[in-house]
């Protein structure tokens, strides 16, 4: 029956089997495809700083090394420095010499090249996204998609109008264990969804991404400055030189939005990609600059509440200042509630039920359930599922597609503006953009409830009114205004 309890062996069962299916499909040769010589997977990087570089330039070294059929042909990097030292380690390490680029538009234009790694700041991955697309070559961009909501929903347009692959570089997109609650939840192992709550919790002596280090190399003889911000394209303010701001940008609104976009995301990805929400109904932010007094423009201590159009609210919370004594990471309904814990790198999860009063259901107990183990390296999972993808020009085989960043996109980014602009937000569905809220949110759900209404579910329900009804007490038959001072129970 649709409100039976998901079979934890079955899952197991399944899953393990998906895991098996998965690792055979990353081992085995990429099919020959319309790219490359022998089908060949030619990858230009833009940005290879630091995420850039340590993450996609060395997995796709690695994964090259244990015999994806790839190879790693150009590079596009505003500080000449880093770019010699990504291009000499792309050939030491495979053999190839890339050509250097300084206007990532002439890659674009390059024929030899069918796909591309973006690992720049957040401001330009939009405009560089949907420019690669249109120009035909496939597309992984580091998260966050985009720097705005209105930059996201472009990227979703041009992904669709352009049939290319393209993954989002949330890495924790790609463990099993969110797929597998995603099954349990609409099976409705919880009843009805309520909430979620996550974290993104940090300390420094120093202040976040201070981190970064500067160098006295670092100047506008080795750094394109202009092109790094990018005014000429409207994405920045013209400003002088700084060491810092090239840097450490996460710091800055221009550029970034601290731990909304660079943190908030991962968890809200993932979140997002279990319970099957998409975009929010109306989101608020606070938070602010509490210890942090180093010049910077983004908060930190921060929290943002999202309220989604199916009767569920997420709080995402964080501070930068203390470590280790975040809030759980959790999924809660009414009949019980999805434990993770902190971290993102989860082969197993608790399910905790409510008390049988609730749930009239003794046999319901408290379980660890197992999901397959996964690499440690999430991000060599992660390249490897979109190497698949784009082997098999398959869109819908990325773990994180552009709508489920769009969709992260708009929690993060409209909580981050109503921290800065002192509103709440609502998300209009027919313009696709945030509005300022106002009394409609609350008068809806007070109108259902007058009404009676039954509860909406997440996407993908199939539970009936399992967990999701309210018994009635033989009691509420005396309630009811009296008309005409007559008794309704009369």
């Amino acid at each position: 029956m649709a409100n039976d309890d998901v079979s934890r062996r079955n899952f197991i069962k399944t899953t393990a089997a998906g895991a098996a299916a998965a690792s055979a499909i990353l081992k085995a040769p990429a099919p020959a495809r319309a790219l490359g010589a022998n089908g060949r997977l030619r990858v230009g990087v833009i940005g290879p700083g630091g995420r850039g570089f340590g993450a996609h330039v060395k997995t796709l070294e690695k994964l090259r090394a244990e015999g994806a059929n790839l190879d790693i042909v150009a590079v596009s990097e505003v500080y000449t420095t880093q770019r010699d030292k990504v291009c000499a380690d792309i050939e030491k390490e495979t053999g190839v010499t890339p050509k250097k680029y300084d206007d990532y538009q002439d890659m674009l234009a390059d024929d030899s090249v069918d796909a591309v790694c973006i690992g720049t700041p957040d401001h330009w991955h939009a405009k560089q996204t949907i420019d690669a697309m249109k120009a035909g070559k496939h597309v992984y961009c580091e998260k966050p998609m985009t720097h705005s909501i209105e930059e996201a929903i472009a990227v979703v347009d041009a992904w669709k109008e352009t049939g290319k692959v393209m993954q989002v570089g949330v890495q924790s997109t790609s463990l099993p264990v969110w797929d597998a609650c995603r099954q349990m939840i609409q099976r409705g192992k919880l009843g009805k969804v309520l909430t979620f709550q996550t974290e993104f919790f940090r300390n420094s002596s120093m202040g976040q991404w201070r981190y970064y280090a500067l160098n006295k190399d670092m100047t506008p003889k080795t750094i394109d400055w202009k092109r790094f911000l990018g005014t000429d394209q409207g994405l920045a303010p013209d400003m002088p030189f700084d060491r810092a701001i090239y840097a450490q940008w996460r710091r800055f609104w221009p550029f970034g939005s601290g731990m909304y976009t660079d943190l908030f995301v991962h968890r809200t990805t993932s979140m997002l990609k279990a319970t099957g929400l998409r975009m929010p109904g109306r989101v608020v932010g606070g938070g602010g600059i509490f210890l942090e007094y180093d010049g910077r423009d983004v908060p930190d201590v921060a929290t943002v509440v999202a309220d989604f159009d199916e009767g569920v609210q997420a709080l995402i919370t964080a501070t930068m200042c203390c470590a280790n004594t975040p809030i759980t990471q959790l999924i809660r309904g009414h009949f019980g509630s999805f434990v993770f814990g902190n971290g993102e790198g989860f082969d197993s999860f608790e399910f905790i039920p409510e008390r049988p009063q609730v749930t009239r259901n003794s046999k319901l107990e408290k379980e660890r359930i197992e999901v397959p183990k996964s690499d440690p390296d999430t991000t060599k999972t992660h390249f490897w599922n979109w190497l698949h993808a784009v082997y098999n020009n398959d869109q819908m085989m990325c773990n994180n597609p552009p709508d489920l960043g769009a969709a992260a996109i708009a929690v993060v980014n409209m909580g981050a503006q109503s921290y800065r602009k002192g509103k709440v937000y609502q998300w209009d569905k027919q313009s696709r953009q945030a509005v300022d809220g106002d009394e409609s949110w609350a008068k809806r759900w007070e109108q259902i409830s007058q009404a009676r209404g039954k509860p909406n579910h997440v996407p993908g329900w199939l539970a009936g009114t399992h967990g999701s009804l309210l018994e009635e007490p033989e009691y509420q038959s005396l309630e009811g205004p009296w008309t005409e001072g007559r008794d309704p129970a009369a």
